[in-house]
């Protein structure tokens, strides 16, 4: 097993762009190294109307970071009187990030929203350095084996049923080469129609 603290708990997460869509998905796996706790555990929260976020990594960090980050975006909302943005949420984001760079979150944070009826994708490292994608962007224990497949299936202007099939092969076969990763998914759509669930069913060992 290995000794990264960023894959203790295990987990994967991928969003991808679609034509005025976006997709981000994630495993259900709770775990501590090699044992299974739970399965019902997404790394995904609801933002806002037209933003997600996934947090990859250390699930207590996750935790403490997901409380903070809705603690910072309903100071926003009530200061400015608007919502935020995907794009002005990823700055906040960095920003909480590097602030604890001596001592930092062990998590990798996704961001995908719809901004200006245009896909928004981000992806940062545990000190908050960010990779913007017009693709696709991922994190998590099961991640190099889903790039490979995420390159491979990814193409620009799918639509939200093609996303979907896309994202799900994705996941399901990446977690099936991983053994701190899996048992289920959920994959969330977002368009300028609304937001969409879909769980997954996948190997449950």
């Amino acid at each position: 097993m290995s000794g990264n603290i960023l894959q203790y708990n295990g987990g994967a997460v991928i969003a991808m762009s679609g034509n005025n869509c976006v997709a981000i998905a994630s495993d259900m796996r709770y775990g501590i190294q090699a044992q299974t706790i739970g399965f019902n555990k997404p790394k995904i929260y609801r933002i806002t109307d037209t933003c997600l976020v996934g947090l990859p990594g250390l699930l207590t960090d996750a935790q403490t970071f997901y409380q903070n980050l809705k603690f910072r975006v309903n100071l926003y909302n009530l200061k400015e009187e608007r919502t935020i943005k995907p794009s002005t949420f990823s700055n906040m984001v960095m920003s909480m990030l590097y602030e604890k760079r001596f001592s930092p979150y062990f998590i990798e944070p996704i961001i995908a929203g719809i901004e200006n009826g245009k896909p928004y994708l981000c992806g940062m490292d545990l000190i908050g350095a960010p990779l913007f994608a017009k693709d696709f962007v991922l994190g998590g224990s099961a991640a190099e084996a889903m790039y490979g497949m995420a390159e491979t299936l990814w193409r620009p202007d799918l639509d939200d049923e093609e996303l979907f099939e896309v994202v799900a092969q994705c996941l399901l076969s990446a977690v099936d080469r991983n053994a701190i990763s899996g048992w289920g998914g959920i994959v969330y759509i977002l368009n300028q129609d609304g937001l969409v669930a879909k769980t997954l069913k996948g190997r449950q060992d």
